[in-house]
This record gives C-alpha cells, sequence and structure tokens, in this order.
C-alpha cells in the first residue's frame, strides 16, 4: 500500500479526496496547483526558483531588494501605528524576510503572519525567522488563502497584505476578483496590498521557464500524480504522462498538463474510481496569467483597492503593485472587471 503523507490530517485527506473525484470526473480533466505542495512538491519548487529559465523569483526578489525601504514607507504613510503583515503563500519567507526587514527598520518588534498550505514550507520559514529576525514576532497559519485572511482581520496597527510571486495569475479573472474582494474585507481602511505580477512577454520566454531543460518543472507537475498514488492509493504509472507547458494568446496566460501518452485506466481506490485517458487526453494542473497594468487595474478597482505606485525591474520582466483598500470593508463596493483586450 502507499505510504501516506506524514502531513496528512483527516480534514487534508477528506479536501484532497474531493478535490480529486470532482477533478477527474470533469469532461475536460483539471486538478488545482494547490495540489502541488506537499513535501516533495514543495522542495521542487524551491529548486525550480533557482533554474536559470525561472526569472520570476529572482526578478520580483530583486525588486523588493530594490525598493523594500520605499515600500514599507509608503504602505505606512498617514497611520501613526506601527505595521503589521501577512502573506499568502509564505513558502520559505525569502521574500517576506526582506520586507520585514524594512519594517524593522522602521518601527523595530514587527507582527507577521504567515500562511501557507504546506505545513513544510511552514517549517521553514518559521525556523528561518525565528533565527534570523528576531524582532518579528511571527504566527503561522497552515490554510487555504481565504482561512488566511480571515485571520488576518485580527491583527494590530497599519495592514500590509503581501501576495507576492504572481500567484494571483493561477486563478481565473472572476476568481481572483473573489479573491482580492476577500483581501480587501480582511484589511482596515487604509491598509495595503503588496502583488506581484508577471508581465507580458515573448512566448518563448514564457514557456521556456515553464519547461526547463532540466525537468524540474516536469517533476513537479508529475508529483500531482505521485502524492494521489500516496495519498489516495492510486495507480498512475507516471511514465505513461508527459509534462506539457503552452502559450495561451486568447487568455495571455502560460499552461501546464499533464498528457496521458497512451489509452489507459487508472485506478484511484480510495475514490472507488476508475478513470480512463485517451491517448493524447490532458488533465490541466496550472495557468499563470500574464499582466499588463490595465489588467491589474482592472482586478483592483473591482475589489475595492485603488493602486498607487508599480514597482518594476530594469528589464520589465515582472512588476509589484502597491495597492490601498478603499471603499467600505466587509463588502467592497468596486466596478466590474471587464479587462481589455492586451
Amino acid at each position: 500500500m502507499p505510504r501516506r503523507s506524514p502531513q496528512a490530517t483527516r480534514g487534508d485527506r477528506d479536501d484532497l479526496a474531493e478535490t480529486v473525484r470532482d477533478g477527474l470526473l470533469r469532461p475536460h480533466k483539471q486538478l488545482p496547483p494547490w495540489l502541488f505542495y506537499d513535501a516533495e512538491g514543495s522542495g521542487l519548487y524551491e529548486l525550480i526558483t533557482d533554474l536559470p529559465e525561472y526569472y520570476p523569483c529572482r526578478t520580483e526578489r530583486s525588486i523588493l531588494e530594490e525598493y523594500a525601504d520605499a515600500i514599507v514607507e509608503a504602505a505606512a504613510a498617514g497611520s501613526g501605528q506601527p505595521l503589521s503583515v501577512v502573506e499568502l503563500g509564505v513558502g520559505t519567507a525569502d521574500k517576506s524576510q526582506i520586507i520585514l526587514g524594512a519594517a524593522v527598520r522602521r518601527q523595530g518588534l514587527t507582527t507577521f503572519m504567515a500562511g501557507d498550505i504546506s505545513g513544510a514550507a511552514l517549517r521553514v520559514a518559521t525556523t528561518r525567522l525565528a533565527r534570523e529576525a528576531p524582532h518579528v514576532r511571527v504566527r503561522a497559519v497552515r490554510a487555504p488563502h481565504e482561512s488566511v485572511l480571515h485571520e488576518a482581520r485580527g491583527l494590530p496597527g497599519r495592514q500590509l497584505l503581501m501576495f507576492m510571486g504572481s500567484s494571483i495569475g493561477n486563478y481565473e479573472d472572476t476568481q481572483a476578483v473573489d479573491l482580492l474582494r476577500a483581501a480587501r474585507a480582511s484589511l482596515r481602511d487604509g491598509g495595503a496590498l503588496l502583488l506581484g505580477t508577471d508581465l507580458r512577454k515573448s512566448p518563448e520566454v514564457l514557456v521556456r521557464a515553464y519547461d526547463d531543460s532540466q525537468g524540474v518543472t516536469a517533476r513537479f507537475n508529475k508529483n500531482v500524480l505521485v502524492r494521489i498514488n500516496r495519498d489516495l492509493d492510486g495507480h498512475f504509472d507516471v511514465a505513461r504522462f508527459r509534462h506539457v507547458a503552452l502559450w495561451n494568446e486568447t487568455l495571455s496566460r502560460v499552461e501546464m498538463h499533464l498528457e496521458s501518452t497512451v489509452a489507459h485506466s487508472v485506478r484511484v481506490d480510495a475514490l472507488g474510481l476508475r478513470v480512463d485517458f485517451r491517448r493524447g487526453e490532458r488533465i490541466h494542473t496550472e495557468s499563470s496569467k500574464k499582466y499588463d497594468e490595465v489588467t491589474v487595474d482592472a482586478l483592483l478597482v473591482a475589489a475595492g483597492f485603488r493602486r498607487e505606485r508599480t514597482f518594476v525591474d530594469r528589464a520589465r520582466l515582472f512588476a509589484v503593485h502597491l495597492a490601498r483598500a478603499s471603499g467600505p470593508a466587509g463588502e467592497p463596493v468596486g466596478a466590474p472587471f471587464t479587462p481589455r483586450a492586451s
């Protein structure tokens, strides 16, 4: 019998089972990207961030290193209260630590809520911050984004909510607006959002970032099947699937898929399922939308934010936006989301 994840609780396994059942029974099979992030997947993602083809993490980090003090000053402007920081999808906290360092330089002791669905990543983050950032008071929340946002409402002082890595691009536009509205509801008036977005650029550059020459991203993608085998008694033969990354011009996004190389059936015993695959049939595992400022503004306004400043790298590969909560909290009133064609 496959070994179960030591991090899996009953609630985790029920959520996993429901998600996998729903995704594999759709006419167009689909699994959400949060399934990537078990302990093995989190480790593979850290390897991806160092790949020469994968520019987003190092570029975003360079922006934060250059502008951290300006970002913190702008976020805290007009408030006599200390700045509290919360991050969705904190990972190992390497980027949040840059902002936290600037906050400590400004005010001393800083409260930080670290949210992530990966217990392994949170342990790395909290251990690192305890060792390297003694003036940061950390509260770790292992939960989906929406639950972290609910917890963030109780943070003291002026709030700065970080959502980095262009993770917003994993969502369909309507879902992205819903998440940003929930983010707005978690902030008091004047609270700030720091949002990282990948910018539109050459499709060749974009696809290479998700289909590296060393095959690390392929292993990361296929780890979803390994996880189903382990945690749900699945019988996926990973060798029968290939990693596919492609550019969807119409939707302005890179997509990742797992494509069956042969016609075959797969049992998932914990779900009582037998899933048929045609040769060439795909499981859609991730979308990563690429933005221009028009689309970013449309998302923010629809969610009850106004963009104040945008920080970009010199090559204009990536952008970090500072937006201010505007309008009433709880049920933000924003314009309907109506992006223009890029």
